[in-house]
């Protein structure tokens, strides 16, 4: 019997090292550094519309009504006046003049912009959740939302592997320098089970609220979204005459992100999983005005998808970009 449990705790282990440490091929990584570089440019680009005004010691969150906001209250102290400040850091909180904030800025959208291009790749990785960490804290909780952290949490687990290893620059290089292999990585796999734990632990905890009571429940949560003018890009008021497309549609939605941890991983239900992702954040995207929110989280999705699934899609677009860049260089090269 001591040998039986022994046994089943040596293969339990092996099981749990091989899901976290088995070498994996980097392309998905590799994929999911494109878009997420893509998507921390443009969100951060974005911000250069109302830098200072968001941003800048005197705007509309001002330095000192924040740093207020990111003291608690001491449950131990002697009375609500006392606090206790949280640990959050923005490189915004030492900057004062209004050039030196654009230098940064633009500084902070040179790296993202090489990120998405995959120059130095996990060094970008790692300067890129810097920033967007550091834009985050800075805004917390006027204009935080879900989008900022998908993009804090993507730029994190970039650092954890080779993200650069596939469609980007440093693939090109080793290209020009004649090595076309590109190996198997424990850490490219460390850096997508992150991810898809991550995803399943969003959309667990997103079900179980909503399952604390309210419209979730009774089936009106989707009415609810789709009636706030605020909201729409596309006017769904339509759908008030089909209560049962309403109540199916929200019920379906919790189903999904409940058992999303569950069945996502099996090969049978992970495309119908996956599929439901596209619907769910395609439709969020479409009809409530959050386009970048539900691209974000597809993106996330992204790490389910095989490595020969992404090769079949990306490598024919990869595979001429390489061609191009590769050859115009070699025939620099012979004109000197």
């Amino acid at each position: 019997m001591i040998a039986a449990a022994r046994d089943y705790v040596a293969e339990l282990w092996e099981a749990w090292s091989e899901f976290w440490f088995a070498p994996s091929s980097p392309t998905t990584l590799s994929a999911i550094r494109v878009f997420a570089g893509m998507m921390l440019l443009y969100t951060h680009l974005v911000w250069s519309l109302g830098l200072t005004d968001f941003f800048g010691p005197n705007g509309w969150l001002p330095q000192d009504l924040m740093r207020e906001v990111h003291t608690s209250a001491d449950p131990d102290g002697p009375g609500p006046a006392v606090g206790k400040a949280r640990l959050v850091w923005s490189h915004f909180d030492y900057i004062q003049s209004p050039k030196l904030m654009w230098t940064v800025h633009i500084c902070a959208l040179v790296v993202f912009f090489l990120l998405t291009i995959g120059f130095f790749s996990r060094i970008m990785a790692f300067l890129a959740f810097l920033f967007a960490v550091s834009y985050a804290n800075r805004i917390t909780p006027g204009a935080y939302y879900g989008l900022d952290k998908v993009n804090c949490m993507l730029a994190l687990y970039l650092i954890v592997g080779p993200c650069g290893a596939r469609y980007s620059v440093d693939r090109l290089w080793r290209l020009r320098r004649g090595s076309n292999e590109v190996p198997a990585a424990s850490s490219a796999n460390l850096a997508i089970r992150l991810i898809q734990v991550h995803m399943c632990i969003i959309y667990l905890f997103s079900a179980l609220g909503k399952l604390l009571g309210g419209p979730w429940v009774t089936g009106d949560a989707g009415w609810l979204a789709f009636a706030m003018y605020e909201y729409q890009s596309l006017d769904m008021t339509w759908i008030a005459k089909h209560e049962f497309l309403i109540n199916f549609v929200t019920h379906l939605t919790v189903f999904w992100e409940l058992f999303y941890c569950a069945l996502v991983w099996p090969a049978l239900t992970r495309p119908w999983m996956l599929l439901m992702a596209i619907l769910v954040h395609g439709g969020i995207a479409l009809t409530l005005g959050m386009p970048t929110f539900g691209l974000a989280m597809l993106i996330g999705n992204l790490a389910f998808v095989s490595p020969k699934t992404v090769r079949k899609l990306f490598d024919p677009i990869a595979r001429r970009i390489s061609l191009a860049v590769v050859g115009k260089a070699t025939k620099g090269g012979a004109g000197e």
